[in-house]
């Protein structure tokens, strides 16, 4: 009888494996983050809720939310198209557009703060003419703000679409076409849906790295208490002098929300990927 080998792993096996991926996910994510609720359990119920319900860390948070969720807006629109244009068109200069869409996340966002802060003031190139023509101020307000989370977010979207939108086979819209359907009906039924799924994911990326967005949004916000002081500022704020309890309450708080958007988009993701499935 053949004696039946066993086929080798590369990867440790699931025991030794499982083991490793708990203790790397308690070190660098679990353990920091139960360290907000230690510092916050120095305060009572009845402090907790004073502390994140005074009405300038509530504005803190409207204007955060505010903001990030139209920024994501922007970028699930604007990231959609440019994904369609870099995988569906051939020009001079694609490579060089798609690497640059990465700049976010290389470039340090305390220098993407600065560069978008002289732009938009009414001094700056962008700032100016739209202060001069239309007398919009851009740098020191919440549009300034919404404009550096959709230039740190936008890279999510459009990476999160471009893969699916390479899968697709083209032989479905041919056939829609020959059915008879023009080429808004063939986008709507037969392409959004199966981007819809990777295009949700892009969307909360976006709108979760937003609204915890400090470098980038901290000089072009002006900081004027309850009109353009994110709620991460509050929480700079309150470290600086040296009230860690309730940084640490601000910074719970931010993290139930963000812990908030990724279970919604767990959920609405599972929702739409089973529709597109039954569709198929």
């Amino acid at each position: 009888m053949k004696r039946i080998r066993k086929r080798k792993n590369i990867i440790p096996g699931f025991g030794l494996s499982f083991g490793i991926t708990i203790t790397i996910l308690s070190l660098i994510v679990l353990i920091p983050l139960c360290s907000l609720i230690v510092f916050t359990a120095r305060l009572s119920f009845s402090e907790f809720i004073y502390t994140i319900t005074r009405p300038r860390i509530l504005s803190g948070y409207w204007v955060s939310l505010s903001t990030a969720l139209i920024a994501a807006l922007v970028n699930a629109f604007m990231g959609v198209i440019m994904a369609w244009v870099l995988v569906r068109y051939d020009f001079p200069g694609k490579k060089f557009i798609d690497g640059i869409i990465e700049l976010p996340f290389a470039l340090p966002t305390a220098v993407a703060g600065i560069s978008l802060t002289h732009l938009t003031t009414t001094n700056g190139w962008v700032g100016k003419f739209f202060y001069e023509t239309f007398g919009i101020r851009i740098a020191y307000t919440r549009l300034g703000i919404t404009i550096a989370l959709i230039f740190i977010g936008i890279p999510f979207v459009v990476r999160s679409v471009q893969p699916v939108l390479e899968k697709i086979d083209i032989q479905y819209e041919e056939a829609a076409m020959i059915l008879g359907a023009d080429r808004r009906t063939t986008f709507w039924k037969v392409i959004f849906p199966e981007l819809l799924p990777a295009l949700i994911s892009g969307f909360t990326l976006a709108f979760a790295r937003g609204i915890g967005e400090y470098g980038s949004v901290v000089f072009i916000a002006g900081n004027t208490p309850y009109e353009t002081e994110i709620a991460p500022l509050l929480i700079m704020s309150e470290l600086q002098e040296f009230d860690y309890a309730a940084a640490t309450s601000i910074a719970l708080v931010m993290l139930a929300i963000a812990f908030i958007i990724l279970s919604v988009n767990a959920v609405a993701q599972s929702i739409v990927s089973r529709r597109v499935s039954g569709l198929a």
